[in-house]
């Protein structure tokens, strides 16, 4: 009995007929019946797996007499449980999305790295996941008939974007059928005032909000929110569409009517004055199990998110505070999956939610590169139950931008192309093509992350590629050799002579703290933003200057006492050594800046194996010169004259 009326099977169109038709039931035993794990719920197999499972229904029988059985397939007597069948690979589950647009494609990028089938429910014949899902089924996601169908091909259904068919998920939950996330979050989610009443319900703090009707109602939330107004569309709005600011009472008509007016369903929020705006991914698994993504800044263009910052340049309190408010917003909301929740950080500190995704975000694509576990692959693990994976970074600083249509057609595709041969120059640098057919302005065709040591490297090659023009070599130091005087160099160069054996960048300058007050403080301020990571710093006399340092930069500061005039240097190393509680100075002996360029390079090793290994190379080689000496002493004697 065939379930598909086309007679061509492929991995990439499914035709299934009956197990019974295929193989005479009293053909099999009860070790084969284990080891067909398709019948078990439907009786029903791909029909491209024919050949492979009559081979197996014919192999001779073993001779263990206690594993034969002419029982028929619907014996339950001799059928194994379901949580006893073995399960080839990590997961033989299909999980079927809803959406095959660049999110979908991500997702089968991380899927097949697990070998987990992905199928995809999208009406573009060639959309940007269709090359690489197991499974394309054309057709409209918010067609409640054709989810229907879609959903009978996969064991666990879920979404790249929220705007399907809620109606029918929640009919498709009703006869058992399993969606990630839950049809009560996405019911919320694509409806953004209702989404905002949800929030505020569970006390999440929003920026204040109110719904429109007519014109008058607007003018009301202007009078009583003021100007700048923001009015958005409830439904369909995303990417900047469905957003529009009225400036003035007599700006609210014109925004009203960009909006598609009151009948497309309207509400206005009082403009935040954000200072940032930050993102919080966060997975959950079927468990209740979370991990939450470090958080990032997003820099939009055009309404439009263009540039992602990880992590966020922000203060360890507001990053606690911007975790807290992400936590409390996924809980409210019910299923597994990924969530990215946007935020506004205002001006006096405060974190107000802005809306939530459930499902992978583009505040997240930096995490294919960047993250230990990306969160596309997370998403596949949550709704898949399986553990959840580290969401820590691997590396210090990433930047993720967009690749936005600058032009219609081909124009458009020739300056895409430009910007990704500039980018695969860039060491450190990924590209993302979506391959998307059609070129429009503003639309999101693909993305370029940069990973590096340090956000400021990463700004700067940034910079570089988005400038055409732009040349400047990028000059990565990781050290910085300060002293008071230039009468500290002949000592400080020591240190230098080090980093250079070593193959370490480092910057040398003369920072006074009491000469030149203002310029330390600007100096140890920045030195971490600008990627320095150790900072050896010379003083004689009063040496003051590794210890003001040490207090103004959470960088290890390396202490180097110059022998002055007087007192030989002792008082140099007193001073530096009698730092108060609270303020490290690591200290070395007076002149030695060899030890101190030594110490940074092993601070540097600790996160380098490559310093390491050269450290070890180095002490290897002090070893046997010391041998060696040792030796043509012993050979030549003591006596040299």
């Amino acid at each position: 009995m065939l379930l598909s009326s086309s007679s061509v099977a492929s991995p990439s169109r499914l035709n299934y007929a009956l197990v019974s038709d295929i193989i005479p039931t009293h053909s099999l035993s009860s070790r084969k019946i284990q080891n067909i794990s398709w019948f078990v719920d439907s009786n029903i197999i791909p029909c491209y797996s024919f050949p492979s499972l009559l081979k197996m229904a014919h192999q001779p029988p073993r001779k263990n007499p206690a594993l034969h059985c002419s029982a028929s397939l619907h014996s339950t007597e001799t059928l194994p449980r379901k949580d006893e069948i073995a399960v080839h690979g990590v997961s033989e589950k299909i999980v079927g999305v809803l959406g095959g647009g660049q999110l979908g494609r991500m997702l089968c990028q991380a899927a097949s790295k697990l070998s987990i089938k992905i199928s995809i429910l999208d009406p573009l014949v060639n959309c940007p996941a269709s090359s690489l899902a197991y499974y394309h089924m054309v057709g409209n996601f918010d067609d409640s008939r054709t989810v229907q169908e879609f959903a009978k091909r996969c064991d666990v259904l879920t979404v790249e974007i929220e705007h399907v068919d809620v109606a029918t998920l929640e009919i498709l939950e009703q006869q058992g059928i399993d969606c990630q996330p839950r049809a009560s979050t996405i019911r919320i989610i694509q409806d953004k005032y209702l989404q905002k009443v949800h929030f505020s319900q569970h006390g999440i703090p929003l920026p204040e909000f109110v719904q429109i009707d007519d014109l008058e109602d607007a003018k009301k939330a202007g009078v009583i929110f003021g100007y700048p107004l923001m009015i958005k569309s409830k439904r369909l709005a995303y990417d900047g569409r469905g957003n529009a600011v009225a400036k003035s009472v007599e700006e609210l008509s014109s925004a009203i009517s960009a909006l598609g007016g009151f009948e497309r369903g309207l509400y206005v929020e009082k403009w935040a004055p954000f200072v940032k705006e930050l993102s919080v991914v966060i997975a959950r698994g079927r468990d209740n199990s979370m991990a939450c993504y470090p958080v990032v800044e997003t820099i939009h263009k055009q309404n439009i998110c263009h540039i992602v910052k990880a992590p966020a340049s922000v203060s360890w309190e507001i990053k606690k505070l911007a975790m807290d408010v992400a936590y409390k917003a996924v809980n409210s909301l019910e299923g597994a999956g990924i969530f990215a929740v946007e935020l506004f950080l205002t001006e006096d500190g405060q974190i107000l939610l802005n809306e939530v995704a459930p499902r992978p975000h583009n505040s997240g694509h930096h995490t294919i590169e960047s993250c230990k576990t990306s969160q596309f692959e997370q998403h596949l693990r949550a709704v898949l139950g399986l553990s959840l994976g580290d969401p820590s970074m691997m590396t210090p600083a990433a930047i993720m931008c967009n690749i936005l249509g600058e032009d219609e057609g081909e124009p458009g595709f020739y300056i895409a192309h430009q910007l990704m041969q500039r980018a695969l120059s860039i060491s450190g640098a990924f590209v993302h093509w979506y391959n998307k057919p059609e070129m429009r302005r503003q639309r999101k065709m693909g993305h370029i992350t940069i990973v590096g040591r340090f956000m400021s490297v990463v700004e700067n090659l940034l910079a570089s590629m988005l400038d055409e023009a732009s040349e400047k070599p990028v000059v990565e130091h990781r050290v910085g050799i300060i002293m008071g005087s230039d009468s500290d160099f002949p000592v400080m160069r020591d240190a230098a002579k080090v980093l250079d054996t070593f193959g370490v960048p480092y910057e040398i300058k003369i920072v006074s703290a009491h000469r030149t007050p203002h310029w330390m403080f600007s100096y140890a301020s920045s030195a971490q933003e600008r990627g320095i990571q150790v900072i050896i710093a010379g003083a004689g006399g009063a040496a003051h200057l590794p210890g003001m340092v040490a207090s103004l930069t959470p960088l290890p500061v390396i202490g180097v006492p110059v022998r002055a005039s007087t007192l030989d240097g002792l008082d140099s190393l007193l001073s530096i050594v009698q730092m108060p509680r609270g303020v490290p100075v690591a200290t070395v002996a007076i002149n030695n800046a060899t030890n101190a360029g030594l110490l940074a390079v092993r601070m540097l090793g600790v996160a380098d194996a490559d310093l390491l290994s050269r450290m070890s190379q180095f002490q290897e080689d002090t070893k046997k010169n010391v041998l060696s000496k040792a030796e043509k002493l012993e050979r030549d004697g003591w006596d040299l004259q």
